[in-house]
C-alpha cells in the first residue's frame, strides 16, 4: 500500500522590514522504497544492485522478517484482519460517523462489522480508527510488551547494518536523520507529529492535495520525496520540488547522505531563496 507522510520539518522565520514570518517547510514522503526498505529486500532487487557485494538471500530473509512482524502487530493491535479489506485513505475519513461512545467496554470482535456500505458500519468502522489513533498517539512503545519491543530493534539494527546504515542515515549532515527512527521501525509515534495517508484508492495526487490543505500556512512550502512517476508527476501537478530517491549504490540521492543543504536547492528552484538564506543553507 502506497503512503505519502506530511511532516513539517522546522519553521524558520523570515524577517523582512515590517515583520517577522515564520517558515513552515513541509517533507511529503512516499514511504515505499525511501523511508521503509521492504518490497526491494523481498524481491531482492536491493541486494542485487550491489552486483554480488550484498547477500541477496539474507535480505530476502530480512524482508521477510519485516513483513511477518509487521502483519502480527497489525493483526494483534490494529485489527488488521477486520479491516483490510475496506480500505480507506486516512484515520479521520470517517470521523463524521463517530458518535463518541466510551469504547472501554467495547467487543469488537462481536459487532459483526461489514463492508461500509451504511451509516452503521461506517460508525463501527470509524470506532476501530479512533482506536487506531489513540494508539498511533501513545507510541508502539507504551503498547506492546519488552520482548516484542525487543524483537524490533533488533531487526532494526539487523537491517541498518544490511543497508548500510539507509535507517539511522547516520552519514553526517544526512537529512532529518530523526524522522526514520520516529516512523517505524523505531516505533514512536508519527500520527502525533504528522499523518499518514493511502493514496491506494483515491491517488497520489489527492494525498497531495488533502497534505496541502492540512498545512493552511501563510507561508509554507513542500518538497516531495519518492522513488516513482506517480510522485513525481503529483508534485509536478502540485508545483511542487521533487527528490528521487534512488537506492542504488553510489548514487547521489541514495537516502543516507542526503542532506538539508542539497534539499534547500531544490526548494529554491521552485520557491527561490529566501533573503536570510545564504548558499549554504
Amino acid at each position: 500500500m502506497a503512503g505519502a507522510v506530511g511532516m513539517p520539518e522546522r519553521e524558520t522565520p523570515i524577517f523582512s522590514s515590517n515583520n517577522v514570518r515564520p517558515r513552515l517547510d513541509v517533507y511529503v514522503w512516499d514511504m515505499d522504497e525511501t523511508l521503509v526498505l521492504l518490497n526491494s529486500l523481498l524481491k531482492s532487487s536491493y541486494a542485487e544492485a550491489f552486483n554480488g557485494l550484498k547477500d541477496v538471500q539474507k535480505g530476502v530473509e530480512i524482508g521477510r522478517m519485516w513483513e511477518n512482524l509487521i502483519l502480527q502487530t497489525c493483526d494483534d493491535y490494529f485489527f488488521y484482519e477486520q479491516i483490510e479489506n475496506y480500505n480507506k485513505p486516512f484515520l479521520d475519513s470517517l470521523a463524521q460517523y463517530d458518535d463518541g461512545s466510551d469504547l472501554s467496554d467495547y467487543d469488537f470482535n462481536k459487532d459483526e462489522l461489514g463492508a461500509p456500505q451504511d451509516d452503521a458500519n461506517k460508525r463501527k468502522l470509524a470506532y476501530r480508527h479512533r482506536v487506531i489513533a489513540q494508539k498511533y498517539i501513545q507510541g508502539l512503545r507504551n503498547i506492546l510488551d519488552q520482548e516484542t519491543i525487543k524483537h524490533w530493534d533488533e531487526l532494526y539494527d539487523k537491517t541498518d547494518e544490511y543497508t548500510d546504515r539507509w535507517l539511522s542515515s547516520v552519514t553526517s549532515g544526512s537529512l532529518i536523520p530523526s524522522l526514520v527512527k520516529c516512523l517505524l521501525f523505531r516505533l514512536d509515534s508519527l500520527i502525533s507529529h504528522g499523518n499518514v495517508y493511502s493514496s491506494w484508492e483515491v491517488g497520489k495526487i489527492q494525498c497531495f492535495r488533502w497534505i496541502k490543505e492540512r498545512f493552511n500556512h501563510p507561508n509554507v512550502r513542500f518538497c516531495v520525496f519518492g522513488d516513482g512517476w506517480e510522485e513525481c508527476e503529483a508534485a509536478e501537478i502540485m508545483r511542487w520540488p521533487f527528490v528521487k530517491i534512488d537506492p542504488r549504490p553510489g548514487k547521489l540521492h541514495r537516502f543516507p547522505g542526503l542532506t538539508l543543504t542539497t534539499v534547500s536547492h531544490y526548494f529554491s528552484v521552485v520557491y527561490g531563496r529566501p533573503n536570510n538564506e545564504n548558499e549554504d543553507g
